[in-house]
């Protein structure tokens, strides 16, 4: 599902780009937009969280050879844009949001009854720098990096029960970096930015079970998040 999304709004970027691109037309739409200092505006977005594992010693399950596996689904992203323009070419842009999402867990070496579904409400705050390439026409190239921190509403962080009385915990605060591209499309209304982007916590989110062997946390160096963001950007 999330392969068929990403290759469907790619195409529909570079239809668009390559119907502008020799198609010869020359009326711009918001011709005077890149000239303001500050611009606002909000998204709407879907993503994709996954796992990353290290390990103190790599023992996985002789059946599946994994020691975890990771159920991700498509969850939705929404929130607001500031944006302001440094120079003709850089942006310095914050983007408030709130991202849903659903994960499945589960220790394969423990019994397959003790699956956890793990749902995350993430108030995330990404701090970005946005590299624009020259305009043609009515549509502008990006790229974007730059580094986020959320609070993870759902993070069962501290509660007192953990893995062995079916709770999953993990850390409230997050911090990331992130890095993605996508494409301004000046229309007749408003300027539309689909965008994909990669975020990748650095900070361990693991709270570990009271038991030292326990099979969920006990072998666990280091957990992260990371995700995938597809957003659509309204200005």
């Amino acid at each position: 599902m999330k392969n068929i999304i990403a290759i469907a709004l790619m195409l529909l970027c570079l239809n668009t780009a390559q119907a502008q691109l020799f198609s010869g037309e020359r009326v711009l739409n918001q011709q005077n937009f890149d000239q303001q200092r500050w611009s606002w505006g909000y998204f709407l977005g879907l993503n994709s969280y996954d796992f990353n594992f290290d390990y103190k010693n790599y023992n996985p399950s002789p059946v599946t050879g994994q020691d975890f596996r990771v159920e991700t689904r498509t969850g939705f992203n929404v929130g607001l844009i500031g944006n302001l323009k440094l120079d003709n070419n850089l942006d310095l842009r914050i983007e408030p949001g709130v991202n849903f999402n659903t994960r499945g867990f589960q220790a394969l070496k423990a019994d397959a009854n003790t699956y956890r579904e793990i749902s995350s409400t993430y108030v995330h705050i990404p701090l970005l720098l946005k590299f624009n390439a020259n305009r043609l026409n009515n549509f502008r190239p990006f790229v974007v990096g730059g580094v986020s921190t959320s609070i993870n509403l759902s993070s069962n962080e501290n509660n007192p029960d953990d893995n062995s009385a079916g709770q999953f915990r993990m850390t409230t605060n997050t911090y990331y970096y992130e890095l993605g591209f996508g494409i301004d499309l000046y229309l007749y209304y408003f300027k539309l930015s689909p965008s994909i982007r990669g975020v990748f916590a650095l900070n361990d989110e693991l709270i570990r079970d009271v038991d030292p062997n326990s099979l969920y946390t006990g072998n666990v160096e280091k957990m992260s998040s990371r995700a995938v963001f597809i957003n659509f950007t309204f200005q």
